[in-house]
């Protein structure tokens, strides 16, 4: 058997060189164009070992150096990076194993939805068959943003501008005895929401049920998807809405980090 050769390499410590890579990534990122010495001084690099970083940087095309200053800054590589995988990222499978959980958890119907301008489009579903409400949902149905938790739990993200903007494009009417058709209901209702960091649905779009909602932040922070749990009037009174809720802030918390999303 033919001996191989060792791999040879200029670091002592492999981890160690990522490391240091992704730490000049991270400074540059920060702070903008830089020189050799700052960049050194700042990670406490020997100024040949951040040179030679730095040269393998701009060999892949992740940093530049201006001609005229020498200053090191980074590309848009990491941007087109970062599009590419926002492009292939799927919210329907990246949420299906909290869905799951969550009907195991709560023995509920656990509902996502995407928002489509002022009405939330329901995307997937997951109903559990021993006794949970056999909801009038199914996927591909629209309903308002202002009378579901799921839509309340999202315009909560949002100023009060938009609010109202999506207040006017939507057909407000009365679809229960317990529906908010007035804005400034809604503005009060939202602050409750902003309060307890989820919404409810109080039998406002269907009689004998109610809801809980969650919105799932993007790394952006915008509030386009929203989780919740539904169950008949008769088994979700306030105390069972107590013992749900640590349940779908769990899965609001972990999908929202899992898309980018870092609260400030």
């Amino acid at each position: 058997m033919e001996k191989q050769e060792p791999v040879k390499t200029t670091e002592k410590n492999p981890v160690q060189s990522a490391q240091r890579i992704f730490e000049i990534l991270e400074l540059l990122a920060k702070e903008g164009k830089l020189p050799l010495n700052a960049v050194a001084s700042c990670l406490s690099l020997h100024k040949s070992t951040a040179h030679r970083l730095l040269s393998s940087l701009i060999a892949m095309g992740y940093v530049r150096q201006e001609e005229r200053t020498g200053r090191y800054r980074l590309t848009f590589k990491l941007l087109e990076l970062s599009g590419q995988m926002l492009e292939g990222l799927d919210i329907v499978g990246l949420a299906r194993p909290w869905l799951e959980q969550l009907g195991c958890q709560t023995r509920e119907a656990v509902h996502l939805v995407q928002r489509d301008g002022a009405e939330i489009v329901y995307v997937d579903k997951v109903e559990r068959s021993e006794g949970s409400i056999r909801m009038v949902s199914r996927i591909g149905l629209r309903r308002p943003l202002y009378c579901t938790a799921v839509g309340k739990a999202m315009l909560a993200e949002m100023p009060p501008g938009k609010v109202a903007q999506l207040w006017e494009q939507s057909r407000v009417e009365r679809l229960t005895d317990h529906t908010i058709v007035h804005l400034e209901a809604l503005y009060r209702e939202l602050e409750e929401v902003r309060r307890r960091g989820y919404a409810l649905d109080n039998e406002e779009n269907e009689m004998g049920v109610r809801c809980i909602g969650a919105c799932i932040l993007d790394y952006q922070g915008r509030a386009n998807n929203a989780l919740s749990i539904s169950a008949p009037l008769s088994r979700m009174s306030d105390e069972r809405i107590d013992e749900l809720a640590p349940f779908i802030m769990e899965a609001k918390r972990a999908l929202s980090y899992e898309l980018g999303y870092r609260d400030p």
